[in-house]
């Protein structure tokens, strides 16, 4: 089928659904900052009395929304029970005080569809739904899965662009096509490229909430429109982060702006190794969790956690 009938065709049954009242008119999920949760994990599985402290501070501290299950949250590597447990326990956890996002997607379809479905039954606000990896796909290809696990959530859902994890990328008018659905509300940008975001925010408009998946990002995707950011840095600093949100929305971007600046050589010693190796010696660091990650992730090199404890301290962090 050549692309432009197919999108008609996909049009055609978004619009047929919403007469139908199978689908929800798609709304804001959260602004500001929404930690991507790193997961406590020890060798007998996931700890969960270090799970409930870490969803309770970080909901004490102000933080706007939660991701669980993501990149951050090693999702990968858990097993498909521990993967649906984390989630429940999340949603029960936070008892609507933020809204839970939940990372259900993956390069099998019939099983993104599976988490999709317990995440949408577990109660969780919306879910986050990356890119496949490994057998990657065309942008046609792209359209079809997730306008498939749009039409079965009955939760918005969240495109996840990160290229360098994925090996493909969602391209600015294939987001634009999705962005009709009525079930796609927003879209986390980690592919890096400004150029690019700011073209799904000229093509988009107000059809999708653009969230930066870059910490180093934060402010300038905010300038193009952006919602805010869902973050590995509000992992450590959920309070503070979430101000340089709060400030900017508020019309104080130089204030914005120097906060953004002032945390760069954090975030960077964050990402000096592959996420979330940084984030989780940092929170073991802070007495969160334990520093245990499942292979192929190891534990941060020494003269890299030499970095990150130093900045760490720069910043106010007591450890």
């Amino acid at each position: 089928m050549p692309f432009s009938d197919f999108l008609v065709a996909e049009q055609s049954a978004i619009f047929y659904c919403i007469l139908k009242g199978k689908l929800k008119m798609k709304k804001t999920v959260f602004e500001g900052m929404a930690t991507a949760l790193i997961t406590p994990i020890t060798e007998n599985g996931i700890d969960y009395e270090a799970f409930g402290k870490l969803i309770d501070w970080q909901i004490e501290e102000g933080i706007g929304g939660l991701v669980v299950c993501g990149t951050t949250g090693e999702g990968s590597t858990l097993t498909d029970e521990e993967h649906k447990e984390a989630i429940a326990y999340a949603v029960k956890r936070a008892n609507k005080r933020v809204p839970i996002i939940a990372g259900t997607g993956s390069n099998d379809t019939a099983y993104a569809l599976e988490l999709t479905k317990f995440a949408c039954e577990a109660g969780v606000d919306a879910v986050l739904v990356v890119t496949p990896y490994y057998n990657k796909a065309t942008q046609n290809g792209l359209i079809k899965l997730f306008t498939q696990i749009a039409d079965e959530s009955t939760v918005p859902v969240i495109l996840y662009d990160v290229p360098s994890r994925t090996g493909v990328a969602l391209e600015p008018k294939t987001v634009a096509v999705l962005a009709e659905h009525p079930n796609i509300c927003a879209i986390k940008a980690a592919c890096g490229n400004i150029s690019k975001i700011a073209e799904i925010a000229a093509l988009c408009g107000d059809k999708i909430d653009i969230y930066s998946g870059n910490d180093d990002q934060v402010v300038p995707i905010m300038s193009l429109g952006g919602k805010g950011c869902i973050s590995v840095l509000s992992n450590l600093l959920p309070k503070e982060s979430s101000l340089m949100c709060k400030k900017f929305f508020e019309g104080d971007t130089k204030g914005s702006l120097k906060m953004q600046l002032e945390y760069l050589p954090l975030i960077s010693a964050l990402f000096s190794e592959v996420n979330p190796i940084p984030v989780k010696a940092a929170m073991a660091k802070m007495g969160f969790c334990e520093d245990y990650l499942r292979l192929p992730l190891t534990s941060m090199e020494d003269a890299h956690k030499e970095v990150l404890f130093t900045e760490m301290r720069k910043v106010g962090i007591n450890i």
